[in-house]
């Protein structure tokens, strides 16, 4: 067997190349998770798509054939490709999703809501940013897992990581996409940490990302006003505290139980973003804070099960890549309900499996049939 395998360059590692048996927890609470999302969309897009299309379930009907159909298939495919395959790609990934941040650039960029983000060639729009959250991850988790002293060395590890995410990080604030700048820089800190990385390393990546954002800031006039809103919400109620305000009374009316699916009064008059920003408001409000609750924990119940399966993985790559992946799916989630509750500054990120957005949804259900296939060598 240990002949055959190397012949087709697949290492033998726990269970060998067939693996064992998949995690079905995570195949049941994602399919869970995910459905939920295409309810909670159909409900919080009804009165948009109606208004705008003169269809109430136009939304629903894009997510499920651009988003869906494409993430459905790459979960089957993520599940069924042997992880340590992605390793021999995760340069060649991350650098053609480099290329299509830089064709945003380049006159193939399409703006919306204030924010260049999406990529049109022919027919097709997408957003590169939303893709290198798990392209990101693979090279990450390649390049530490390739050399131990990358975890250790200064001039090896460390400082070739600061150029390199920085490089990235640049490439999404002039989009600007901020937010999914924390988002990547965040998790790829844990990643690192749990490769071993020396403690000090991670401290000054932490104070480096610190220093970074509190510069954006201050430099730039909308950030800052978002930060003024979220010191003070009542200091500007129609202006840059309105969305958070209502954020806040649509949550406050929900209650224990809710007003019922389908039955938020703020979704179309009221809310700003009800479909992408701010749909855990929706759900919070239609499902009161017994349906929040129950949605949160089922999230973390996944993101806990995906770090057990990193936990359990015995070779570092899909250790990493694995711990690299729920990490994405915890931080998006805990900054897109922290800004809605207004523990958080008001972000632009979208909940993960819920929020409209194509290429967000087939990514992060591809990532998690690559979860699973993780899990049966672990």
């Amino acid at each position: 067997m240990a002949k055959i395998l190397r012949k087709l360059k697949i290492p033998a590692i726990g269970g060998g190349a067939r693996g064992r048996n998949p995690d079905y927890f995570i195949v049941v609470i994602a399919a869970a998770i995910v459905l939920f999302g295409l309810a909670m969309l159909s409900s919080a897009s009804s009165d948009l798509g109606k208004i705008r299309f003169g269809d109430t379930y136009y939304y629903l009907k894009h997510q499920v054939a651009y988003g869906f159909s494409i993430g459905a298939a790459g979960f089957v495919f993520g599940a069924a490709i042997y992880y340590r395959r992605w390793q021999k790609l995760a340069a060649i990934l991350l650098a053609v999703n480099v290329v299509f941040l830089l064709a945003i650039f380049l006159g193939f960029g399409f703006k919306a809501g204030g924010a260049e983000r999406w990529l049109k060639i022919g027919p097709f729009l997408f957003q590169p940013s939303e893709m290198l959250k798990l392209t990101f991850m693979f090279y990450l988790a390649a390049w530490l897992a390739a050399s131990a002293k990358r975890t250790k060395s200064f001039w090896e590890g460390f400082l070739p990581l600061i150029v390199l995410a920085g490089a990235i990080a640049l490439l999404l604030i002039f989009q600007p996409s901020t937010s999914t700048v924390v988002i990547i820089l965040f998790s790829g800190a844990i990643v690192y940490f749990l490769s071993g990385a020396k403690l000090r390393y991670i401290a000054g990546l932490f104070l480096l990302g610190t220093a970074g954002f509190l510069s954006l800031i201050f430099i730039s006039p909308y950030r800052f006003e978002r930060m003024t809103a979220f010191m003070n919400p009542a200091a500007d109620v129609q202006g840059a505290g309105f969305h958070i305000n209502q954020a806040l009374i649509a949550v406050g009316s929900g209650g224990l139980w809710g007003t019922g699916y389908g039955q938020s009064t703020s979704k179309f008059s009221y809310l700003p973003e009800p479909i992408g920003d701010s749909i855990f408001v929706v759900i919070a409000e239609e499902l009161g804070f017994i349906g929040a609750a129950v949605f949160t924990a089922a999230v973390f119940f996944l993101v806990l099960r995906g770090f057990l399966v990193a936990w359990r993985c015995r070779e570092q790559f899909g250790r990493l890549l694995a711990a690299g992946i729920v990490s994405v799916i915890a931080i998006q989630t805990v900054i897109h309900i922290g800004a809605n509750i207004g523990v958080l500054p008001l972000t632009g990120v979208p909940l993960p499996f819920v929020s409209y957005g194509g290429t967000s949804l087939a990514v992060f259900m591809t990532a998690l049939g690559i979860l699973v296939n993780i899990s049966k060598y672990s």
